[in-house]
């Protein structure tokens, strides 16, 4: 039975770390964007999605190397697992970025970040509420309260909304379902690695292990998909931007900061602060520099206003507990 523990405080302010979790949002957006953009250029999300991870890979891989901390951490981790004080699936939390990244490939571009963005909010918050009350954050079980269900209701309404205005019959079902699974598993996925990084003692050494778990998922069914429909692409068709291949180095930033984060604010308040910062940052990127065929309408800032009054009901004290 996983213990009722009452949050203790971090390394860093809640204010500090609201902040960060903000613009690791922005990060995610950003991410998305170039994501989508590689994959579509490339013509393979499949492929876009499994090189974006191995880049991340081989940067954490490097940081990790140079730190001695980081590699005492990542030895601490596996020795906790193997004492039964963590469990084993958690060094496996990077499927779970896999998941969001392959997503962001295959959806966003065809889709647009600010839609990709609400249908991954509403699977983020309602897994974020659901993953604290079950107690798998490193701040143990967090009981519901008036404001924290609230908040995510108001969450998941604005989604719910957002979504049913921007549905287009041109965009399969299956598109937006994508982005909502990869929210549910970012929630379970920013969690563990709360927990990893609290035993590790080094949130680079949970780093490390997303891009692991990730990188080997992503690969295996980029090759899978390369096998059902006959190759990989050829080398002519990489795009040459530069800018194309940063998700990978946005990854490492947002998946670190957000393993920080987590410590203090709890898996809801953290997802809703980077729901925050994905919607602001989404609603820029499709002003600045949209997709093929993508705009802003007057819904998604109001989207964004709302959004924001949930993370500040769950963020204000409760004494109802449910």
């Amino acid at each position: 039975m996983i213990p009722v523990t009452t949050p203790r405080a971090g390394r860093l302010p809640l204010w500090v770390a609201v902040g960060v979790a903000v613009v690791c949002g922005i990060l995610m957006a950003t991410q998305s964007r170039i994501n989508g953009e590689f994959g579509r250029r490339l013509g393979d999300g499949f492929t876009a999605a499994a090189i974006s991870f191995t880049v991340g890979l081989v940067i954490v891989a490097v940081i990790v190397a140079l730190m001695p901390s980081a590699r005492v951490g990542a030895r601490r981790a596996v020795g906790e697992v193997r004492a039964g004080r963590l469990p084993g699936w958690m060094l496996l939390a990077g499927f779970g970025g896999g998941v969001f990244v392959l997503t962001q490939g295959l959806a966003s571009a065809l889709v647009g970040v600010s839609l990709f963005t609400v249908a991954f909010i509403g699977g983020q918050t309602i897994s974020g509420l659901v993953v604290d009350r079950v107690g798998i954050g490193p701040g143990g079980r967090r009981l519901f309260t008036v404001r924290r269900v609230l908040g995510a209701a108001i969450a998941f309404g604005v989604v719910v909304w957002s979504v049913s205005v921007h549905i287009d019959p041109a965009v399969p079902v299956w598109l937006l379902a994508l982005p909502f699974v990869a929210g549910v598993a970012q929630a379970v996925q920013q969690a563990a690695n709360g927990r990893v990084a609290a035993a590790s003692g080094s949130a680079v050494s949970s780093t490390l292990f997303n891009f692991i778990a990730g990188s080997g998922l992503l690969i295996v069914i980029a090759l899978v998909h390369a096998l059902i429909v006959g190759g990989l692409p050829p080398i002519a068709a990489y795009p040459g931007d530069w800018w194309l291949y940063l998700g990978g180095p946005l990854g490492v930033v947002f998946i670190f900061g957000l393993a920080t984060a987590v410590r203090v604010t709890g898996v809801l308040l953290l997802g809703l602060c980077s729901i925050t910062g994905q919607l602001l940052g989404s609603i820029a990127i499709d002003l600045v520099a949209p997709g093929v065929g993508h705009t802003v309408d007057w819904t998604t800032p109001i989207a964004a206003v709302l959004v924001v009054v949930a993370v500040l009901v769950v963020s204000l004290p409760s004494r109802v507990r449910l």
